[in-house]
């Protein structure tokens, strides 16, 4: 159990070697980081077999190996060990060195006396040095070299720490402490004079080192229990050897039990490479070394804090409640415990340190922070976008409700931010701000450039609705006051959409430039519509001129269709058709939007007058060589462009005025043969009976022939038959509509159906006497007659019969033989 709890081990073996791991792992088994300063540190030193490491056995129930008598005075501790003493609170660590005047180290070698003794000193709080009673009062004993490599040591350190020499006399003798103790600190004070000193220590005391404590011991050999007995009294005295009146109560410089294992290796080093010791120097180096270390841990479980991990995760998908209070506790919790910590170290190192620390642990939480921030921003700016969207709904202005959202949103972030700081940090989140601000800004400037793209267009859709089919009824009338005609409704229209549209983006404020410039533009918009109308109805004006032409050459006044009976004057009505047609076409000619009503008359005047002299009164009663001859003269219409119409409100060129022209006449000379041809076949249709000479003439010449009929009845039957067989002819070949086109047209069509039409005449009427034949025989010989009546109404059924049935012939035939005489007129 004694060794579990004194955890005894070799600090520095005999060649120097000092025992890092070992005493590390001494150190862990003591919990010695936890003691802070609560801790001494207690040494012995002392001539070779002097019974040391007994002492400490005895006096701190340690366990170091101590001489065995019977095998001779030889060494028994080599370099030097450390345990812990047992049941002494303070937490108190003893050191065994190894023994001075050696015979195993020999004379000259006291190198290692000298530096395990300065060792001593540097680390330990009370150092105890044992001796002999009968050496007191002698010049060259013992404790002589001893107390002078002390001193001497003690000199090489920069500020040394101040120390408890308690002299333990061992054997003491009758010759009570009282006479003794005055003879060794005299002794003492004659060997401090005696060791040569710094300048800055010349005039230094003896008192400024050290605690000097004397205290006498009987042999542990003859007088066991009562060694014991003084021993239990002596270890009274290091039961709170730190608080002040104890043992050690006036020591400075110490340094934290965590920083312990390292500043007694540092120490060890420096003297090994035999050099002067900075206490001061050390002090601050252990204090940076240990606190650093003591930051890097609180940073390690900083790092793989449960708390801090779950609210690192949680911030990457979402925004946390209470985010800066999380952070900070969790802070404020690794803070706390390196103060705890490094609360023994110098201050100004711990001071720095901490501040590293800080810097490093904010550096670790500062992207969490920037992901909260960033879904604040996300957040707010959702709300605005949200929120905006609802005000637009309900018919709010759209600059006031974009003032007032974003208000809401920044106030909602600034709270966020308000949630998220961290206490020990110094962010500021003026920048993240700005940036919502700023897309804030670009999403109302995107809904705004939407919205005010969504208001023009609906305006631009009603004044396309609202010109384009008035615009095209009026260009499609083509009169004289057309133009004027569109220039109102477009006016009209236009004043009305923008009085609307003012309107309507009046809740944007709009600056007044912006405002007038998007005014101009839905102007010329309208006016693009109603040219863009305008070219469509150009580009179709020959259509609409044979439209023009045909509804006016084949429609009288009353709108009714034209008759062709020869009374009318087909070249009248063809002049007619024509003008109002080359009338459409000026009016086509160009776009007179800006104009007055007066200039826009004028203008299409002006082209009427010149498509007029140019194409209508040259064209009529002029042969193609006059035509040729007079387009050499003059030609108004060899040119791209119209007189006072600019380029850009041209739609047809007179060049091309010229050719829509010939293809026109062209396309209409054809329905103008028609109707003359159609003229003349209803003349020819409407003159059945011969002059009236020839009818004097056929009475006077024809008088001995109709007295011969009136005397022979038969000659009048034989007439009646050839009356029937011509009645039906004239029904089958329907001669009538045959000739209505033309005689030409009439006599080859007659010439083709004449022949087929008689033979089948004559073959009914062969069929027909075979039925009566038949009818007869099957009534035993009765003839039954059969009106003559009959026969001519059966016979001019079947007649028209055959007539309806060639009809469609006919009437194709018709139109092939018209054609052909229009060819030929």
């Amino acid at each position: 159990m004694a060794m579990e709890e004194c955890c005894s081990t070799q600090l520095i073996d005999g060649e120097g070697n000092f025992n890092e791991a070992g005493l590390e792992q001494c150190m862990k088994a003591m919990k010695l980081a936890d003691q802070g300063l609560s801790y001494a540190v207690v040494s012995i030193m002392g001539p070779q077999s002097s019974g040391k490491s007994t002492l400490l056995n005895n006096l701190f129930h340690t366990n170091f190996r101590e001489m065995d008598a019977f095998r001779g005075r030889t060494q028994t501790t080599q370099g030097i060990w450390i345990a812990r003493a047992t049941g002494i609170d303070p937490c108190t660590l003893i050191m065994d060195l190894e023994g001075t005047d050696g015979r195993e180290r020999g004379e000259d070698d006291t190198a290692f006396e000298k530096q395990s003794a300065l060792f001593a000193l540097a680390v330990s709080d009370i150092v105890l040095i044992n001796m002999w009673c009968h050496d007191i009062g002698r010049e060259q004993a013992a404790n002589k070299p001893l107390l002078k490599t002390v001193f001497q040591v003690m000199m090489r350190l920069f500020s040394p720490r101040k120390t408890t020499l308690l002299f333990v006399i061992r054997d003491k003798t009758k010759t009570p402490l009282e006479v003794l103790e005055p003879v060794l600190r005299e002794d003492i004070q004659k060997i401090w004079d005696s060791v040569p000193k710094p300048p800055a220590h010349k005039q230094t005391p003896l008192s400024e080192f050290f605690n000097v404590e004397v205290t006498a011991l009987s042999s542990y050999e003859e007088k066991e229990e009562q060694f014991k007995e003084q021993v239990m009294l002596l270890r009274q005295r290091f039961f709170n050897s730190i608080a002040p009146g104890g043992l050690a109560g006036d020591r400075r410089a110490v340094v934290p039990a965590s920083g312990f294992p390292f500043s007694t290796q540092h120490i060890w080093k420096v003297i090994r490479e035999n050099k002067d010791l900075d206490l001061p120097a050390h002090k601050v180096m252990v204090a940076t070394v240990r606190c650093e270390e003591i930051a890097n841990e609180n940073l390690a479980k900083l790092a793989s804090d449960e708390d801090w991990l779950e609210l690192e995760e949680a911030v990457q998908s979402g925004p946390v409640l209470g985010f800066g209070k999380k952070i900070s506790s969790i802070l404020d919790k690794y803070f706390s415990d390196y103060d705890t910590e490094a609360v023994y170290f110098d201050e100004s190192v711990r001071t720095t340190k901490r501040q590293h620390l800080e810097s490093k642990s904010l550096d670790l939480v500062y992207p969490a922070y920037q992901a909260m921030l960033g879904h604040l921003r996300a957040k707010a700016l959702n709300m605005f976008k949200e929120q905006l969207e609802q005000a637009l709904k309900i018919g709010e202005a759209f600059a006031g409700a974009v003032r007032d959202c974003m208000e809401t949103s920044l106030a909602e972030f600034d709270h966020g931010c308000v949630d998220a700081t961290v206490q020990q940090a110094t962010w500021d989140s003026l920048k993240t701000r700005e940036k919502l601000r700023r897309d804030i800004d670009n999403h109302a400037a995107s809904v705004r450039a939407t919205k005010l793209s969504e208001i023009s267009a609906q305006f631009e859709k009603r004044l396309s609705e609202a010109l384009s089919e008035p615009v095209a009824s009026l260009l499609d009338a083509g009169s004289r006051d057309t133009w004027p005609s569109i220039r109102k409704i477009f006016i009209r229209e236009t004043d009305s959409a923008i009085s609307g549209f003012s309107s309507s983006i009046s809740g944007f404020e709009i600056d007044e430039k912006t405002a007038n410039k998007m005014v101009e533009n839905l102007k010329e918009y309208a006016r693009s519509v109603v040219e863009k109308k305008a070219r469509e109805e150009a580009g179709q004006v020959l259509i609409r001129m044979k439209e023009r032409f045909s509804s006016v050459f084949s429609q009288d006044s009353d709108s009714m269709p034209r008759v062709w009976t020869g009374k009318e004057n087909i070249r009248a009505i063809t002049k007619d058709a024509r003008s109002r047609s080359l009338k459409l076409l000026a009016v086509m000619a160009a776009l007179c939007l800006e104009e007055t009503t007066d200039k826009s008359e004028e203008k299409t005047d002006k082209i009427e007058s010149v498509l007029s002299s140019a194409l209508l009164d040259n064209g009529d009663g002029s042969s193609a060589i006059q035509e040729r001859s007079v387009s050499a003269i003059v030609s108004p219409l060899a040119s791209s462009t119209w007189e006072e119409v600019s380029p850009s409100d041209t739609l047809i060129t007179p060049v091309q005025c010229k050719s829509i022209w010939r293809q026109f006449k062209t396309e209409t000379e054809y329905t103008v043969g028609q109707a003359i041809a159609t003229q003349e076949a209803s003349r020819r249709s409407s003159t059945f009976l011969p002059p009236p000479w020839a009818i004097v003439a056929l009475l006077i010449l024809g008088f001995n022939e109709f007295m011969l009929l009136l005397r022979n009845p038969l000659y009048l039957g034989v007439l009646f038959v050839l009356f029937l067989l011509v009645k039906a002819l004239w029904v089958q070949l329907d001669i009538a509509s045959i000739f209505q086109h033309g005689a030409l047209s009439g006599i080859l069509q007659l010439s083709t159906k004449f022949l087929p039409t008689v033979m089948g005449i004559l073959k009914r009427l062969a069929d027909e006497g075979q039925k009566v034949g038949a009818s007869s025989n099957n009534a035993n010989g009765s003839v039954q007659h059969v009106p003559l009546q009959d026969q001519e109404s059966d016979f001019s059924s079947q007649g028209s019969s055959s007539a309806s049935n060639l009809t469609y012939s006919s009437s194709l035939t018709h139109r092939q033989v018209g054609n052909v005489d229009m060819r030929v007129a």
